[in-house]
């Protein structure tokens, strides 16, 4: 498990030449499961590079490793159920809503399962600064049922209930 926006930065190097293709510049995320690395791009106006997240890329803490024959493509166009982690259409900065109306904090990033599962296991929530300094952030496991709105995220009532300090005892 990691964090997406630990993956932001990061050079992705394809294995069978050792080439640096580009650097991580956002996920794109299709119903609640990562699906493509976006990667920087030089010209102003180009739409952005991107790497399908399938089976044999390898995300490390400091590279992410590309098997031999992925190819590098524009960015697939956004649909109703696509997403992203920093750019239009983010995820992070979403208030996050109970269904009786209670904010329970905003999203500042995603906990993704693994290499080969890429789903949204739950969310780093932040209730303000003065609260992360003193209490620190929290964290809500990923809820059965979730609507990811244009200006908020609607999550169960009783998801109040399951939101935890944010320890590696609770996401690891």
């Amino acid at each position: 498990m990691f964090k997406g926006r630990d993956l932001v930065g990061l050079p992705v190097i394809e294995v069978a030449s050792g080439q640096k293709i580009g650097t991580v510049q956002d996920l794109m995320f299709d119903r609640w499961t990562a699906c493509c690395l976006l990667l920087e791009t030089r010209v102003w106006f180009k739409s952005p590079r991107a790497v399908e997240w399938k089976e044999g890329v390898s995300v490390g803490e400091d590279a992410v490793i590309l098997p031999r024959g992925m190819v590098v493509r524009d960015c697939p166009a956004s649909t109703e159920t696509t997403f992203f982690l920093l750019k239009e259409r983010n995820i992070t900065g979403i208030p996050v809503l109970s269904r009786n109306g209670q904010e329970l904090g905003v999203i500042e990033d995603v906990y993704i399962a693994s290499e080969l599962d890429k789903r949204i296991l739950g969310f780093e929530l932040s209730e303000g600064f003065l609260t992360d300094v003193t209490e620190g952030r929290k964290w809500l496991p990923f809820p059965d049922k979730i609507t990811f709105g244009k200006d908020a995220v609607i999550v169960p009532v009783q998801s109040r209930q399951d939101i935890k300090p944010l320890t590696t005892e609770e996401i690891g």
